[in-house]
């Protein structure tokens, strides 16, 4: 096929585009603002690249929330088994973890991105590095259009039958998805949903006595319960509030309570292994000469950091009453004051509306520039959700690409 696609974003969405075009025939150039390719890429894989699910498809998708019917087409087309095969092709194997989730062997990004890119330059995929896309779109009259990028030597215009945005959301900015396209994008006219932190912490207004003592301490093996969401887990206290995995599984509900109501409050069964009877049976017991916090710990195995907890919550006139102590201990409420700002997030949640695409992610109000990755208006917990969308959203509108053209 004797055409020309520029991707602008050399994220597993721009990529995995490229990877979809390139074998079609199509002369592909991919275009990155920063100085190496797939940034947000690599620091995922730091902490162990989870790349991936492999529980039950249905239940797979249904992670994607009220994005389950768009994202859903994108995953029949490439399964996380899919993308299994694929890493396998590049000489990266995967394994389950304990959890369900899918890791390479080795543990890390870099090998995959190095064997992919290497990949796609033998197909010839070319790469532009230190290329920033100043929202400059023009559409040609013969056709295709031409695009603006900032570079080292100055502002270079480029031409293309089609392009596809893969600029990334609005988190970890240092890396390059800094969200600059959202007023390029809108003051052309395409609905975009604002961005918002996906996956992020919290502030809790902790009292100074209790953010020195107990900052970094985790809180392990308790139930996080906020409106439909009920899960057990753990996660870590910070200086300003709270962070970690069983938080970032309820923080879409939570942060869209603290947006529509100034605040939010989470419940912490900090005993689920104990019913609330057994805890007031042990509580009962008499306390002698010990003082409560050794009675605590000696009943109810409470101590360190979830007694401080409690001390930070339960009102004192109901510290000393075995009942009320295990109606908190098993219902503590937490009040979150803020989202952490998006820039700290792990992913974004936002982007590009699907009522602004077609089904080949083309923008409706610029026919031949398509959309793929974070820039969409979907969100995914943890787990390797994320990245196996953006994954397959890349190849959807890479073989969007494909099929406009034949159209044309």
């Amino acid at each position: 096929m004797d055409k020309t696609v520029a991707i602008i974003g050399g994220g597993p969405a721009g990529l995995m585009a490229a990877e979809v075009l390139s074998e079609h025939g199509v002369k592909v150039d991919v275009y990155d603002s920063m100085s190496s390719l797939g940034r947000k890429f690599l620091m995922a894989g730091k902490s162990g690249l989870n790349l991936t699910h492999s529980e039950p498809f249905e239940k797979f998708v249904s992670r994607y929330g009220k994005r389950k019917g768009e994202v859903e087409k994108w995953l029949e087309d490439f399964t996380p088994d899919n993308l299994r095969e694929w890493a396998r092709g590049l000489g990266v194997e995967t394994f389950v973890g304990t959890s369900g989730r899918v890791f390479p062997k080795e543990m890390k990004a870099s090998p995959l991105l190095r064997a992919w890119l290497k990949r796609l330059d033998e197909a010839g995929v070319n790469f532009h590095l230190r290329h920033r896309w100043n929202g400059v779109i023009t559409a040609e009259d013969g056709g295709g259009s031409r695009i603006e990028f900032e570079t080292p030597d100055g502002v270079k215009t480029i031409k293309a039958d089609a392009v596809i945005l893969s600029l990334g959301g609005g988190s970890w900015r240092r890396l390059g998805s800094d969200g600059a396209w959202v007023d390029w994008l809108s003051q052309a006219g395409v609905k975009v949903e604002a961005l918002k932190p996906s996956n992020c912490g919290f502030d809790v207004a902790w009292s100074p006595v209790f953010k020195e003592k107990f900052e970094g301490h985790p809180i392990k093996s308790v139930v996080l319960s906020f409106e439909s969401f009920h899960q057990q887990g753990e996660f870590i206290i910070t200086k300003e509030g709270v962070e970690g995995s069983l938080i970032y599984a309820a923080s879409a509900l939570m942060r869209d309570e603290i947006f529509t109501n100034g605040k939010a409050v989470m419940r912490l069964d900090l005993a689920p292994d104990k019913t609330e009877a057994q805890l007031i049976e042990k509580l009962s017991r008499p306390r002698g000469s010990r003082s409560m916090a050794s009675h605590l710990e000696k009943t109810v195995g409470m101590k360190g950091v979830k007694a401080g907890l409690l001390r930070e919550f339960v009102p004192k006139e109901e510290f000393t009453n075995a009942e009320q102590l295990a109606f908190y201990i098993k219902r503590l409420p937490v009040p979150l004051i803020a989202t952490r700002p998006l820039d700290e997030a792990i992913s974004s949640a936002g982007g590009v509306s699907f009522e602004s695409l077609d089904e080949n992610l083309m923008l409706k109000k610029i026919p031949g520039v398509f959309c793929a990755g974070e820039m969409l208006d979907w969100e995914a917990p943890t787990g390797g959700y994320l990245l196996t969308a953006c994954f397959a959203s890349g190849r959807w509108a890479g073989a969007g690409v494909i099929r406009w053209m034949r159209t044309r």
